[in-house]
């Protein structure tokens, strides 16, 4: 059994085609694609940040809206960037988008990815420290966000106040109970990967790994997983961990799957390129009719070691269009694999 759900970039333009024409078409779709998203059964809707660009951006706003709106579905992120988080605002956030979906956030957050702009993160109000990098500060970050989702208190109460307090040292609220073991760490590496299972963070890896060493993405991205899994064994965190791979997977069924996507699965292979002058592996696209979708899912290595596949959908087309994708993978793919 997998947990499948979406993953969506969020984007919008005012291009040809585009159903998401302004911010205010993919909040409201955002919305409407997880209600449909739950409404088929898939288990998760999760969602991009990215800062200065036209895609989704502040994701608490959202991830409240969905949970009120939404009652089983798991609501997450791939991923937030750390270098432009205070982590007493975002703790405080998350607490209430918490509260709100009673406990489904999986939070992913990460170092983050290229940006629309140069140090963004500066514009937020964050530098690094002397001697350290940008990812250094990202996890700096991180490290105080989960040092704070622990619910401990660490503020010195005003001897007069405003408010009664209870005693003691007091900390942030709203508190939600939990909330600390489902944060996920966007891991491009195997090495990031075992760190993130030392931090005791889930294991959250996309279509992007930031090395190459020459086998098939899926391979390496088993790897990455394999190791994660041994590094977490090493530690008493008292829980299982969980993994997740996003994927681009389009099983053609109608003529519109097969005009948008046809041309897509023929001769689809892995991408090697250059990002921040780092050596890249991007994984392949999926899109073939069911039967020979079914197959060739069967050789993803990847996937069958995660428990949480997440779609990525073409969010510009619609919320029916997008919720045809779903269910098609839920119906026609996803029995088969044994994933449901």
């Amino acid at each position: 059994m997998k947990k499948i759900g979406f993953l969506s970039f969020g984007h919008w333009s005012a291009g040809a085609g585009s159903q998401t024409r302004s911010a205010s078409d993919v909040l409201h779709q955002s919305i409407d694609l997880a209600v449909a998203a739950e409404e088929l059964g898939a288990d998760g809707a999760y969602f991009r940040v990215h800062h200065f660009a036209r895609q989704l951006g502040s994701p608490f706003p959202l991830l409240a809206a969905v949970g009120a709106k939404t009652s089983t579905i798991e609501i997450g992120t791939g991923v937030i960037d750390m270098r432009y988080v205070n982590p007493f605002g975002f703790v405080e956030d998350a607490g209430a988008a918490d509260l709100i979906a009673d406990g489904r956030l999986q939070l992913g957050i990460s170092r983050g990815s290229p940006e629309q702009v140069i140090d963004g993160w500066r514009y937020f109000g964050f530098a690094p420290d002397e001697g350290e990098t940008d990812a250094d500060m990202a996890r700096r970050h991180t490290a105080l966000t989960l040092e704070l989702l622990k619910g401990e208190g660490f503020a010195q109460p005003n001897p007069q106040p405003m408010f009664p307090n209870p005693p003691g040292l007091l900390r942030l609220e709203p508190h939600s109970e939990g909330l600390r073991d489902r944060i996920w760490w966007g891991s491009g590496t195997r090495a990031t990967a075992e760190w993130t299972a030392r931090q005791g963070m889930n294991l959250m890896s996309s279509t992007l790994l930031t090395e190459d060493t020459g086998v098939p993405f899926h391979r390496l991205q088993a790897e990455q997983i394999h190791l994660f899994r041994e590094e977490w064994a090493r530690h008493d965190w008292g829980r299982e961990p969980r993994v997740s791979v996003s994927r681009s997977i389009f099983a053609l069924v109608d003529e519109r799957d097969h005009a948008y996507f046809g041309m897509r699965g023929r001769d689809a292979g892995d991408q090697v390129g250059i990002i921040d002058g780092t050596t890249a592996r991007f994984g392949k696209s999926y899109a073939a009719e069911p039967d020979e979708l079914i197959e060739q899912l069967r050789e993803d290595e990847a996937i069958a070691a995660a428990d949480t596949l997440l779609l990525t959908v073409p969010n510009q087309l619609g919320v029916e269009y997008n919720a045809h994708v779903l269910e098609s993978i839920l119906t026609h793919v996803a029995p088969a694999l044994g994933w449901r």
